[in-house]
């Protein structure tokens, strides 16, 4: 079992944000290993589990597949053949498909390091079109990094707008726009 930091702590870090939640990604495990450590499972889609004290996210690594429409329409595979890699391919944004080792190694299959020196918001694969919550992510994200010169890649906006003219960013609920308006609300540039 190999565990790891990612996402938004690893990402906040890097530039000296603080860091206000931390998730972890756990490779190589299956969910009766992480129970018979004494963590606690509460994902209901796929395996995610709190530690015993710490309380911190610890998911086990996964791949998702679209099988229906919008945000919700997603099967996930989770299993101890999964690779950080993997795992790191299904987010949205390459800023957050970095990972952290727990000795302090940064693992960045897809140039987020790059993206983050060169301030661009960019999807980490073509996947990004099956997930329209991702829109309003990028949007949030624009507007928590504006002051520091972050802009959308071309090739994102060009994504995010297809999204929008083949009708996938209809299948979200106002609820789900009003969590990431909302979020984006509170950011130095909103």
């Amino acid at each position: 079992m190999q565990i790891y930091l990612v996402g938004g702590a690893v990402r906040d870090q890097i530039l000296n944000y603080p860091v206000h939640e931390r998730d972890f990604v756990v490779v190589g495990a299956t969910p009766e290993e992480m129970l018979a450590q004494g963590y606690r499972l509460v994902g209901k889609d796929f395996p995610v589990f709190l530690h015993p004290q710490t309380h911190d996210e610890y998911a086990l690594a996964r791949t998702e597949r679209k099988i229906g429409p919008g945000y919700t329409g997603f099967a996930c595979y989770a299993a101890p053949d999964v690779t950080l890699e993997d795992d790191l391919k299904r987010r949205d944004l390459t800023i957050n498909a970095i990972a952290q080792s727990l000795d302090g190694q940064i693992i960045d299959p897809y140039n987020g390091l790059r993206d983050l020196k060169d301030k661009l918001l960019r999807h980490v694969s073509a996947a990004f079109v099956e997930d329209p919550v991702r829109i309003l992510r990028v949007a949030r994200f624009a507007a928590r990094f504006a002051h520091l010169g972050f802009q959308v890649a071309p090739e994102t906006m060009a994504l995010m707008q297809e999204m929008v003219r083949n009708g996938e960013i209809n299948a979200l609920v106002p609820e789900r726009v009003w969590q990431e308006f909302s979020r984006a609300l509170t950011e130095k540039n909103p």
